[in-house]
């Protein structure tokens, strides 16, 4: 299963490198993130809420403003 996550907020390969790694924690997850496009692609190996998938992502301190 695949899911698109448009987060807002990224502005460096930094930024981009700590939403990549938040979300390749949780298990179950394999994330890419383009830092130009503001999107992560996350291939999924078992069911991930949308929830869990935003708290990762606040945690490290930027905005998940929609999941396809």
């Amino acid at each position: 299963m695949e899911k698109i996550v448009q987060i807002k907020g990224m502005s460096c390969m930094h930024c981009s490198a700590r939403v990549e790694k938040a979300l390749n924690n949780i298990d179950g997850v394999e994330a890419k993130v383009d830092l130009e496009a503001n999107i992560a692609t996350l291939n999924l190996s078992k069911e991930i809420s949308d929830e869990t998938i935003k708290t990762a992502v606040d945690n490290v301190g930027y905005e998940v403003t929609s999941i396809l």
